[in-house]
């Protein structure tokens, strides 16, 4: 790993000296966040010209809804929707993450030239995921992970949240080093929102310096997730919708980026780049 100005980055990727930006391109139908609005290649890779444009980093491809309750795509329906939108995205100078829990997928975006395997599983829903990561040499995100979509509300049962997820994260981080990864392309995510309520996400942002303090670089992916909702709730406790939840979202990317997140991953891209741009630039006057 290197280090600039006290935040450090995973090898294989480029460096950057505040918290990097990674923008969602969903090519779903069902995505809980945008309703399938980029599901057609040629919309997904423009909307991904468009995240760069506003500030993305990185632009992260996925071809599986992951949202509470979401059914599975078949591996052939899933590579048909991903691989042509990270060969054109890469083409085009993107840094591309390929966000799937399937080796095979993960595969063939990077043959087609993705930098980087974002699996939601950490390396758990496919036994073929860590040798492959492990031979392509890419940084691999391991995030907190509980099972699939299809049930995860279920498992959102903890005694101590923070405690648990940090104890289950280094049993994948382990898994995964002992697979062949190097541990300094491995990135951590904390899974807000994969088998968690409102309370177990904020504790998870309240307490990101223990997450960091697994010794590898912290993605937060809090983008539009109904934790924020909650927050956001009217007297009725009404949640508002995911796309009127981009102000908080960018909250807690400067907050992530003031902890010293690696990256934060967003649907809406302009209000966080802005405010981790921010996060630099306090740290630096202090």
């Amino acid at each position: 790993m290197s280090t600039l100005r006290g935040r450090t980055g995973p090898a294989g990727l480029p460096q950057w000296d505040r918290c990097a930006v990674m923008g969602v391109v969903n090519v779903t139908p069902d995505s809980f966040s945008d309703g399938g609005q980029w599901f057609d290649t040629e919309l997904a890779v423009k909307h991904g010209l468009e995240l760069m444009r506003a500030g993305a980093d990185l632009v992260d491809v996925g071809g599986e809804s992951t949202r509470p309750g979401a059914p599975r795509v078949d591996e052939v329906e899933e590579l048909r929707r991903v691989i042509p939108v990270v060969r054109e995205l890469a083409a085009a100078g993107a840094v591309v993450s390929v966000d799937t829990t399937r080796a095979a997928v993960a595969e063939r975006a990077v043959e087609a030239g993705a930098a980087l395997v974002n699996d939601v599983s950490g390396g758990r829903a496919d036994p073929a995921m860590v040798p492959l990561v492990a031979a392509a040499r890419v940084p691999f995100v391991v995030m907190h992970w509980r099972g699939q979509s299809l049930d995860m509300n279920n498992r959102a049962v903890y005694t101590d949240v923070v405690a648990e997820v940090l104890a289950e994260l280094r049993t994948s981080l382990d898994a995964a080093v002992a697979g062949g990864i190097e541990p300094d392309r491995i990135i951590v995510d904390p899974g807000l929102g994969f088998a968690k309520n409102a309370e177990h996400d904020l504790a998870l942002v309240a307490h990101l310096a223990r997450l960091r303090a697994l010794g590898h670089p912290l993605l937060v992916a809090a983008s539009r997730k109904r934790f924020l909702g909650r927050v956001l709730a009217d007297g009725e406790n009404a949640l508002p919708p995911a796309r009127e939840r981009d102000a908080a979202t960018a909250a807690v990317s400067a907050i992530a980026a003031r902890e010293g997140a690696w990256a934060v991953r967003v649907h809406e891209v302009r209000a966080s780049a802005d405010a981790v741009r921010v996060a630099r630039a306090v740290e630096g006057a202090v």
